[in-house]
C-alpha cells in the first residue's frame, strides 16, 4: 500500500443501531386529526339563540323590580304587557299594525322591483352599466332620511310620500346585490347558452338569476331590514295612523309603556323579515345547510 493513502473507510449512512433520520425530524409531531362537525339539533340551536333576549328580559325585569328603572324612564315588563292588552283590546294596535305593514309592504315591493330591474340592466349590459351605474352609485350615497323634507314638498303628507320613501330606502341594497351577483355569473356559461340560441331574456331567467341567487337573497335581507327602518322615518311625516302615530301619542302623554310596545313591534317586524329570508334560503339553496358545517349557521 503506497505511502499517503488513507486506510480509513467512510462511516455507513445509517450505522447499525441508529434510528433513521426521519424519526429524528418527526419527533414530537402529532398525527393530524380531521375536524369533526357535530350536528346540532334544532331545539339546541333555538335555545342558544333565545339566551340573549331572555337575558335582556331578566335584566329589564330585575332593574324595574329593584327601582333602578323607574316608570318615567322605562316601564316594567308587566306594565308593557298590560299596555299590549289595552291597545289590543280597544283595537288601536291591530289597526296601527295593519296600516304600518301595508306601508312597509308596498314600499318594499316597489323598491325590490326597481332594484332588481336596475341591477340586471347594469350588471348584464355594458350600455346600461355606462349609462346608469355612476348616477345610481351617487344617489346611493345620499341618506334617505335627508329626502323626507323634499318628499313632503313634492307629495305632501299623504301615503304616497311615505311609501316612496320606503321604496327609495330599499332600492339601493337590492340594486348593489343584484349588480354584483349578475356580474359574477360565469361568462362562459352565458356564451354557451347563446350558442344554443337562447335569447337575452331567457338567459337572464334561466342562467343569470339562478347564478346570482345568493346575492339576491342577501339584497332581499338588507332591503327588508331597511324597510322597517324607513317605516319609522316615514311615519314621522304627520301620520294619523300606524305604529308611528301611536308613538307620537304616547310621547305626548309620557306613556313609556306604550312607547316600549311600539319599539318592540318594530323590532319584531325586523326579526320576522330576517326569519322569512332565512326560510327562503333553506328552500331555494338547501346545499348551504346540508353540507359539512351547515348546522353551524
Amino acid at each position: 500500500m503506497s505511502e499517503g493513502t488513507s486506510t480509513e473507510e467512510p462511516p455507513p449512512a445509517n450505522p447499525p443501531g441508529d434510528a433513521p433520520d426521519t424519526a429524528h425530524h418527526t419527533a414530537g409531531l402529532v398525527a393530524p386529526r380531521p375536524p369533526v362537525h357535530r350536528a346540532r339539533s334544532r331545539a339546541y340551536s333555538l335555545t342558544v339563540r333565545a339566551l340573549g333576549p331572555v337575558l335582556l328580559l331578566v335584566l329589564w325585569w330585575a332593574s324595574s323590580a329593584t327601582g333602578l328603572l323607574t316608570p318615567d324612564v322605562l316601564a316594567s315588563p308587566a306594565q308593557v304587557v298590560g299596555a299590549v292588552g289595552e291597545l289590543w283590546g280597544n283595537g288601536q294596535l291591530p289597526d296601527a299594525l295593519a296600516t304600518s305593514l301595508t306601508r312597509s309592504g308596498l314600499g318594499l315591493v316597489v323598491g325590490l322591483a326597481a332594484g332588481l330591474t336596475l341591477g340586471i340592466t347594469t350588471g348584464f349590459t355594458r350600455l346600461g352599466d355606462e349609462l346608469l351605474d355612476s348616477s345610481l352609485q351617487t344617489l346611493r350615497t345620499i341618506p334617505f332620511l335627508s329626502l323626507v323634507p323634499l318628499f313632503m314638498v313634492w307629495f305632501g303628507i299623504n301615503e304616497t310620500a311615505k311609501i316612496l320613501l320606503i321604496a327609495v330606502a330599499t332600492t339601493f341594497p337590492m340594486y348593489v346585490s343584484t349588480t354584483g351577483g349578475v356580474r359574477n355569473t360565469d361568462r362562459k356559461l352565458v356564451e354557451a347558452m347563446r350558442s344554443f340560441g337562447l335569447g337575452r331574456l331567457a338567459i337572464v331567467r334561466q342562467v343569470v338569476l339562478p347564478g346570482a341567487l345568493p346575492s339576491l337573497l342577501a339584497g332581499l335581507r338588507l332591503s327588508m331590514t331597511l324597510s322597517v327602518i324607513a317605516l319609522i322615518a316615514a311615519e314621522e311625516i304627520n301620520a294619523t295612523e300606524g305604529i308611528g302615530y301611536l308613538m307620537s301619542q304616547a310621547q305626548s302623554y309620557a306613556r313609556t309603556d306604550v312607547l316600549a310596545v311600539c319599539i318592540l313591534v318594530y323590532g319584531l317586524l325586523g326579526l320576522t323579515a330576517d326569519v322569512l329570508v332565512r326560510g327562503l334560503e333553506r328552500v331555494l339553496m338547501p346545499w348551504r345547510t346540508a353540507g359539512p358545517g351547515g348546522g353551524a349557521r
